[in-house]
């Protein structure tokens, strides 16, 4: 009995296989001219038309609705808005001083303060008298990221 219900499990395996194989194979069996109609119209003709240039319906709808949307955002500039236009339209405005310093702000470099002891230096030991002297802790001026934040340094 035990052989019976493993050929039966292995029956139905082989027909589950085989039906999702014709499934899969059924997917490709349509022919490329049904699935892209080749028609007289070239490129130019069917954006001209769907544009609204060639006359047809829908070019004339899109036509339409283009302008309706355009109308739809257009309103009148108020005084207040003219008055504000060159304030507003300096602050777009790129200049050699704000390029450098608004996009790549300078990052802090302190000043490191050193006592140096007194000591003996050269080939000849020569007393050197204590000292104190300043130097900065970076090398070289070090520059931000554009946006990255320089307030909290």
């Amino acid at each position: 009995m035990l052989s019976n219900s493993t050929d039966w499990a292995k029956g139905l395996a082989l027909a589950v296989a085989v039906a999702v194989a014709v499934a899969v194979l059924g997917g490709c069996a349509t022919s490329k001219e049904k699935l892209l109609p080749h028609g007289d119209s070239t490129m130019m003709d069917i954006w001209r038309q769907e544009a609204g240039d060639g006359g047809g319906g829908a070019g004339q709808a899109a036509r339409r609705q283009l302008l309706d949307a355009r109308q739809s955002l257009r309103r009148p500039l108020t005084e207040a808005d003219v008055q504000a236009a060159p304030t507003e339209q300096m602050r777009y405005t790129r200049t050699a001083r704000n390029e450098v310093h608004r996009q790549f702000q300078r990052l802090p470099n302190p000043d490191l303060i050193m006592y140096v002891y007194p000591h003996l230096a050269g080939t000849d030991p020569v007393p050197v008298p204590g000292y104190t002297t300043v130097f900065p802790l970076y090398q070289r001026v070090q520059y931000a990221m554009p946006g990255e934040r320089v307030e909290d340094y």
